[in-house]
């Protein structure tokens, strides 16, 4: 499908909006004239955002757990309230936790699953019907990260759960594109992003937080790790952009630029599965 070239007037729906990409997305779209309805799960955060995005847009702010088919419902709700229409939505909340795979408790992969995964699928299932009825042109732009089209080590659940999301956002852009539907899909895949995902923990539901007895030296020299890794990473607004320009271009795949080392990994992994080699290990940068 083309690209959605008229951004101005149309209403746009951001998950994980009260910082880094999210907030992002939500003030590009602000500036290109757009009306948007911003969810987060951090409800200070959140409420912060609608106040400076408010000075230069018309916005409202949903506290929304996307791991909750329920509350992603009241999110279209109160979007459709306010606005009567949504164009674009960036199904984009996403946690992490690390540490090695047998060794994280189950409440890791509950939660970031839970967000990540599960958070992509409630927002398809909510969203797209809505988009196919209004019979306008409409995209959904789901946040996959590099980590969907590359594997590594001490980050099971993350990686996983960003390969479901690439898996369905593939499946759905099929599905629209064989009906003719005129609704376009992107995945975002950010390279390394100053955000603070290394924080993550500090919305975390009580009912998966860590015990004392999951705890390990592993976890904790990871953890540390990306919060150096991401302290070096692009600042969030070059995603917002990446997305914007994509939506216009029509294109699904909104990886790191070519000659970083995560578009290198991306594409050893893609030369593993088709001389069916083992999996090579390759290091990868902010880049």
């Amino acid at each position: 499908m083309d690209g959605m070239q008229e951004l101005s007037g149309r209403v746009a729906v951001v998950t994980g909006a009260a910082s880094g990409i999210g907030r992002a997305l939500a003030q590009r779209f602000v500036d290109e004239g757009m009306k948007v309805a911003l969810a987060d799960v951090e409800t200070g955060a959140l409420e912060e955002a609608r106040r400076e995005l408010a000075q230069t847009g018309q916005v409202i702010a949903v506290p929304t757990d996307v791991a909750q088919a329920d509350a992603v419902q009241s999110l279209a709700e109160a979007t459709l309230e306010a606005f009567g229409r949504v164009h674009v939505v960036c199904n984009n909340a996403g946690v992490w936790a690390g540490g090695l795979s047998w060794e994280a408790p189950l409440s890791d992969y509950e939660w970031v699953l839970g967000v990540n995964t599960w958070g992509v699928i409630h927002g398809v299932r909510t969203f797209v019907p809505i988009l196919l009825a209004q019979g306008e042109p409409g995209w959904v732009v789901n946040t996959v990260s590099m980590a969907g089209v590359t594997a590594a080590p001490l980050s099971a659940a993350y990686f996983m759960s960003k390969h479901a999301a690439l898996a369905l956002s593939e499946s759905l852009y099929h599905e629209l594109e064989t009906r003719e539907e005129p609704v376009g899909v992107s995945v975002l895949c950010p390279e390394v992003i100053d955000t603070a995902i290394s924080r993550a923990d500090r919305n975390r539901p009580p009912h998966l937080k860590r015990g004392a007895d999951d705890e390990n030296p592993t976890h904790e020299t990871v953890e540390a790790a990306l919060r150096e890794f991401t302290s070096q990473g692009l600042d969030p607004s070059a995603m917002a952009e990446r997305v914007v320009a994509g939506v216009r271009a029509g294109r699904f795949y909104l990886l790191s630029e070519e000659g970083g080392t995560w578009r290198a990994s991306c594409n050893t992994r893609l030369e593993d599965i088709r001389l069916a080699r083992n999996p090579t290990f390759q290091m990868t940068g902010a880049n």
